[in-house]
């Protein structure tokens, strides 16, 4: 294959690249995770129970679309040329998706709002599988690790601001009809009715086309490529050998699979986390808005710590360490309940303040939250980083091709056994607890990793 040539992109262009994560990312902090989630589960959907295992199946249907299909389209990306169209064609599937979450009021058709859910996540992912692919042809190899970075930074200050603004000026209690500003919510959205939480929907499409607009129009494009049919051909010829290969080298093989497996469990626990703690407690959308900021602050604090660690203990070190901190968190808060924590070995007094987080279990639950939140960033850079020191740069390209292929590979199992488990015992929290099963089983594999992974030094 034709070495891929650089084209001179302004600022302005890179910009427009860039943004397309600041774009993207509140379709995952408000709508999955902390503001439109927990209000399915927790007062859309009739029982908590079926709200938890309906939203869980949507997550694993989604991500079993993408596991299927992001291969298909990576060889796309690399073989057809223009991006743009196709971004284009899943934002609209994005865009019209979110808008109609507003339609979710409280007895609504729990699979159409989960389907339009699934939609959004699968357009979502792909549009971003044809973005990333046009990092190469825009910046030399050597920003290529700055500006990517800078980007996901952007992304997850795009994703807070908006998560804060939805918690200040959308977000009302249902008792009070106010925000936790005292604030009637923007336009006159009623909470009684879930319409701050609806909202949401619109919001982030809103936001959506607003931020992936410099995209379209400052950022250069690919040439035509090969046609569309011969694309797919190609593409997946060279996954396949590539997977053959990646088996005769066992140290990446089996740093592919531990990861494969954890991630799986880390995915679980940031798009159910919020939903659980939402059914337990009751907490209202400001009050689950703001343990996501807290979560996202606290984040940022983890990710600079692990910066250092990663150069003192190196990158395995550092994810086994996330890994243990996650399974730890995830068992504290399947522990924890009204009156108790750590399965009653703790019991809790159950006075509530009346303020937010009023009661002793759920600042028990926000101190396991915390634990989440300073690893779940290091568990996903330094597993990046642990790849990057294990591969020589001339392979570097296709080896991530893979990695990120393992990333998505069965992200739809740990979400289908939680809404399985839930749905056939009764119990959200014992499916939660499947997590843990995850994470103790890719650290298991990555204990006996090498590190770096390749059997051979990496250039």
């Amino acid at each position: 294959m034709a070495e891929i040539a650089v084209q001179r992109t302004s600022g302005r262009g890179i910009w427009g690249w860039m943004l397309f994560d600041w774009a993207a990312q509140p379709l995952f902090t408000v709508i999955t995770t902390f503001i439109f989630g927990p209000y399915f589960v927790s007062r859309m959907a009739s029982d908590p129970v079926i709200g938890q295992a309906a939203w869980g199946y949507g997550i694993a249907a989604a991500g079993l679309v993408i596991a299927v299909l992001s291969p298909v389209l990576g060889s796309i990306a690399d073989q057809t040329g223009p991006r743009k169209p196709w971004i284009g064609f899943f934002a609209v599937i994005q865009i019209a998706s979110l808008c109609m979450l507003w339609f979710a009021a409280p007895g609504s058709n729990v699979f159409l709002v989960v389907l339009f859910f699934s939609l959004a996540s699968v357009a979502a992912e792909f549009s971003t599988v044809f973005n990333d692919s046009m990092m190469p042809r825009l910046m030399p190899k050597s920003e290529i690790g700055r500006i990517s970075n800078i980007a996901m930074g952007l992304g997850y200050l795009g994703g807070m601001i908006a998560l804060i603004f939805v918690v200040l000026f959308m977000a009302g209690s249902p008792e009070t009809g106010k925000t936790i500003l005292g604030l009637s919510p923007v336009l006159g959205l009623d909470p009684r009715l879930g319409e701050d939480a609806r909202a949401s929907g619109p919001m982030a499409a809103a936001w959506y086309l607003l931020f992936i607009l410099p995209m379209f129009f400052f950022t250069p494009d690919a040439m035509k490529g090969i046609p569309l049919r011969p694309a797919v051909r190609e593409g997946l010829s060279e996954l396949k050998s590539t997977l053959a290969e990646v088996r005769k080298r066992s140290g990446i093989f089996r740093f592919l699979v531990a990861r494969m497996i954890y991630q799986d469990g880390v995915n679980a626990l940031l798009a159910l986390g919020g939903t659980f703690a939402a059914a337990m407690f009751l907490w209202s959308i400001p009050e689950i808005g703001l343990f996501g900021i807290i979560l996202n602050v606290v984040a940022i604090i983890g990710c600079l710590v692990a910066a250092r660690l990663d150069t003192v203990l190196g990158s395995k070190g550092v994810v086994m360490i996330a890994l243990v901190m996650l399974s730890a968190a995830t068992i504290g808060i399947v522990s924890t309940g009204p009156g108790f924590t750590l399965f009653g070995a703790l019991p809790l007094s159950t006075a509530d303040s009346g303020g937010m987080f009023g009661t002793a279990a759920e600042k028990a639950y926000i101190l396991y939250g915390l634990l989440i939140g300073l690893a779940f960033g290091p568990v996903q850079a330094s597993s990046r980083s642990y790849m990057a020191r294990s591969v020589t740069p001339a392979e570097s390209g296709r080896y991530f091709g893979i990695y990120a292929l393992a990333g998505r590979a069965t992200s739809f199992l740990a979400p289908f056994m939680v809404a399985t488990i839930t749905a056939a015992s009764g119990s959200a929290r014992l499916g939660m607890a499947a997590i843990v099963l995850f994470l103790g089983v890719g650290l298991a594999i990555l204990v006996r990793t090498p590190y770096p992974a390749d059997n051979r030094p990496a250039g």
